[in-house]
């Protein structure tokens, strides 16, 4: 015997519709994603004027070093520290490519996954951005070409949660009152990726979920040889308090995924689109052959 389910549960429409041969059917809405901010670090200061003993003076309105949270079609607010509260992560690979002649710059890459130890497609129709699967043993052993191509390549790691700037300005200096915003942070730099991971890693030791703490976030500075800085993310983890979870935590969580389910369609899109693009007529035939057959058999 099988376990048919033979009453109707109102109260759990994914199963029921699933019964019902409904859960096949594609639908005319889509989710509604909230639009994220974004956070950067913003390596060099801005500059402003003030008036200085009658003559107007450039001086530092926004220190290197802050965070810089930029608003889609709005605002970019700066802070020296912020207070993170994080849902989740995802990976993904990105490389940016020059723009030559008449093409513009832009950048390759791939779907978001939960980790990177698979392939993921890109939106040029390949994988991992160009980079070769698996573990490579030997970099030097590999061609020249490959080895700049790898270098090329960023690991990012994709934060999402809410964010607090502390004490933020706007982009002259002047203080300005920021929310509480849902935000993604797309962490790339090396160093960066290894030290907001140590969040995550923490966190999973002690079996913790990362939406229950927040995470205070600054910066310290580098030098590098030609006598310029740049910045690096120095973060704490509070675990003496665990903050609930409301409605509005599941919500924001659910539109989170979303966010993320909307992004790899497109990548997928892209990719489907790019990996076909160099297929000959005959090619494309074959592979429309092919979908035909085996549908027909299957009706």
């Amino acid at each position: 015997m099988t376990n048919e389910v033979i009453t109707i549960d109102k109260d759990n429409y994914a199963a029921m519709a699933k019964v019902m041969g409904m859960s096949g059917e594609n639908t005319s809405e889509k989710k509604q994603t909230s639009t994220l901010a974004r956070l950067r670090i913003n390596h060099t200061p801005i500059m402003g004027e003030e008036e200085v003993k009658g003559k107007m003076t450039k001086v530092e309105v926004v220190e290197g070093g802050t965070y810089k949270l930029e608003i889609p079609d709005g605002e970019t607010y700066f802070a020296t520290s912020a207070k993170i509260r994080p849902y989740m992560q995802r990976f993904m690979y990105k490389r940016f490519i020059m723009g030559t002649g008449d093409k513009s710059n832009r950048y390759v890459k791939t779907i978001m996954g939960d980790n990177l130890n698979i392939d993921l497609k890109d939106n040029d129709g390949g994988f991992n951005c160009g980079k070769p699967s698996g573990w490579i043993k030997d970099f030097k052993a590999l061609p020249e070409k490959m080895q700049d191509l790898i270098r090329q390549i960023k690991r990012v790691r994709a934060v999402f949660g809410t964010i607090e700037l502390v004490n933020p300005t706007d982009g002259a200096g002047n203080p300005v009152e920021v929310g509480n915003l849902p935000f993604i942070w797309e962490v790339e730099n090396r160093d960066a990726f290894k030290t907001v991971g140590a969040i995550f890693t923490q966190l999973a030791k002690m079996k913790r979920l990362p939406v229950h703490h927040t995470i205070t976030a600054n910066t310290e500075e580098r030098k590098l040889p030609n006598g310029n800085s740049f910045y690096l993310p120095v973060t704490s983890l509070d675990v003496t308090t665990q903050l609930d979870l409301t409605d509005e935590e599941h919500t924001r969580f659910a539109d989170f995924v979303a966010w993320v389910q909307n992004y790899n369609e497109y990548i997928l899109n892209a990719w489907s689109e790019n990996a076909n693009k160099d297929m000959n007529d005959d090619d494309m035939s074959t592979v429309d052959e092919f979908v035909d057959i085996d549908s027909e058999e299957v009706a």
